[in-house]
Order: C-alpha cells, then structure tokens, then sequence
C-alpha cells in the first residue's frame, strides 16, 4: 500500500516496484493480494487506457487505505526497535 500510496499503479507494475525493493513476489500472488485490499476498502482499482495493448486495471489508495497504512506505520515503529535489539544485540543490560 505504501507504492500504491506514492502513485498509482497496475499489478504487474506493482510487483517490477518491489522487486527494485528487494522483494520477489510474483504476479500470481500479487493479485489476490490487491483482491483482498479492494475488499477491505483500503484500495480502489479502475480500468484506464493502456498505451501498449489492452486497458489495464490502475489501483489507488482509499482514505481508510492511507487511514491503515498510517496505523501500520505506527505499530511497526514501536516494534522495530525491540526486535533490532533482539536480533542484533548479544544481550540487553
């Protein structure tokens, strides 16, 4: 949601963008993962005109989509830093 956030995009987009991120997620997964935020209604998908070929389905994010993604961001903060302390370091005085 945090891509879907900065722009909107197509599935196919979706998974090049993460994969620069170091993420391999393939196409066949990425789909019922934008399926499933569709149904929660953190994301919307509209079909636009597609320069090379068929019309491709766009998706951006809803307000309670930003709303999640904002709740997401703050929980992983208070996790982050435990769990680097718990992988990183030797022992915790």
């Amino acid at each position: 949601m945090a891509i879907i956030n900065q722009e909107t995009v197509y599935g196919y987009e979706l998974s090049l963008k993460l994969q620069n991120y170091g993420l391999k997620v393939s196409e066949g997964s990425i789909y019922p993962v934008l399926l499933r935020l569709q149904k929660e209604g953190l994301i919307k998908g509209e079909f636009k005109n597609s320069p090379n070929g068929p019309d491709r389905k766009y998706y951006f994010i809803t307000k309670q989509g930003i709303n999640a993604l904002e709740e997401f961001r703050n929980n992983w903060e208070k996790i982050k830093v435990p769990v680097d302390l718990l992988l990183y370091k030797e022992q915790i005085p």
